[in-house]
């Protein structure tokens, strides 16, 4: 399984992005599936995930500003991000789970700045 994340780029504070990761298989097959990022000089931390048994959760530091969503036709997840803040830039992945198999897909990076 392959995953493929899309949509980084450079914006301004209070801005938008969408990002989107396309997975070469069924999303269906997934235990559990969504996105995290890496700040510079910081840990991995996981942003927003999303599973049939447990519904979506949001880490506090993006609650009510990103959305994520799932396309089980297009076997692909979005990640709409709003009201963006400088401490949001970070490399962003999309990760994804199957029983003991774990999913990475490689980062997009997104930047806000002014």
């Amino acid at each position: 399984v392959q995953l493929q994340a899309s949509g980084g780029g450079l914006v301004q504070p209070g801005g938008s992005l969408r990002l989107s990761c396309a997975a070469s298989g069924s999303i269906s097959a997934f235990n559990n599936i969504g996105w995290y990022r890496q700040a510079p000089g910081k840990q991995r931390e996981l942003i927003a995930t999303s599973s049939i048994e447990s519904g979506t959760k949001y880490a506090d530091s993006v609650k009510g500003r990103f959305t994520f969503s799932a396309d089980n036709a297009k076997d692909a997840v979005s990640l709409q991000m709003n009201s963006l803040k400088p401490e949001d830039t970070a490399v962003y992945y999309c990760n994804a789970q199957r029983g003991r198999l774990v999913y990475w897909g490689k980062g997009t990076l997104v930047t806000v700045s002014s």
